[in-house]
């Protein structure tokens, strides 16, 4: 294996996020005390170091909406300085009437590669997101969604399992658009009817062929990493894609709460040892393909 690309991170200043400034409020990920702070990029290339990691891509982080354009200018020059990150998932509000203007700001910033408005929605208030579960079948979402296509960006689209039909029909409704799926479908519900809804969900997605599957922040719902939860939600999502449509991503530093990442990156290491070509699609080639990283 010739290099890991890490398909989801994050860089912050505090001053930026407001849950991060703001009083203490629950999070999905649990107490976020440790991370309630500036996360620079030079404790990113620490974190990641020793680790063979060769390309990073940066996914929005929710700045004020407003600084959508801010984020992203401040991402592509700490690449300019540093060399980090290689590729940048924006940010913009696909529930505008036409986002187009938005994406033309976007659009000087070479780095990016696609963009994120998370769409998450779930019956419990605290793992809640978007304003409403329905917003993968509202048609100005839809429509300015489909407008990725003319500028060659993919969508980084999360949802939980109960969003998953209007999700696929989201990517049917745009089938020039890459839809990068993340946390593999936000697994919250681990019983077995809840595994069984996951997994149906997830075949409905994979038979779009334009849909691929992004295995990262696999603890959030748990809170701790286990190589054993990773390694059957890695199986599962290869048999359900192929390793040729899923890709690993760290989710640091959230994943940082609970590990740090030499382990996270070994339990993913050793969920696909057992066939090294699945691993080298899984933790390099996917993610180079979709988000157009330079060898």
């Amino acid at each position: 294996m010739t290099g890991i690309v890490d398909a989801h991170h994050h860089i912050w200043r505090q001053a930026d996020l407001p849950w991060l400034i703001g009083p203490m409020q629950p999070r999905i990920f649990g107490p976020y005390e440790p991370i309630r702070r500036d996360y620079s990029i030079r404790e990113y290339l620490d974190d990641l170091a020793g680790n063979g990691v060769i390309r990073s891509v940066y996914v929005q982080t929710n700045w004020a909406k407003e600084r959508f354009e801010d984020e992203t200018a401040w991402v592509q020059r700490i690449s300019e300085e540093t060399g980090w990150p290689h590729a940048i998932v924006a940010y913009a509000d696909f529930g505008a009437d036409d986002v187009r203007p938005q994406l033309d700001r976007l659009r000087r910033y070479r780095l990016v590669r696609g963009a994120r408005m998370q769409l998450h929605w779930h019956e419990k208030e605290l793992y809640r997101f978007a304003a409403r579960a329905d917003l993968c079948a509202d048609p100005t979402i839809r429509r300015n969604i489909a407008t990725l296509a003319d500028y060659g960006w993919s969508f980084d689209l999360q949802v939980f399992t109960s969003q998953m039909p209007d999700a696929a029909h989201l990517a049917e409704a745009c089938p020039k658009v890459t839809f990068v799926l993340q946390h593999a479908g936000m697994l919250e519900d681990l019983s077995p009817a809840g595994r069984s809804a996951w997994r149906a969900g997830m075949v409905r997605l994979a038979a779009c062929p334009n849909v691929v599957c992004k295995l990262s922040g696999l603890g959030t719902f748990i809170h701790r990493n286990d190589p054993a939860h990773i390694a059957a939600i890695v199986a599962e999502s290869v048999a359900v894609f192929g390793p040729d449509r899923c890709l690993f991503g760290s989710n640091f530093p959230i994943e940082k709460l609970w590990t740090n990442y030499r382990d996270l990156v070994q339990a993913f290491l050793d969920a696909t040892q057992s066939n090294p070509r699945h691993r080298d699609a899984i933790l390099r080639d996917t993610a180079m393909r979709i988000y157009r990283l330079a060898p």
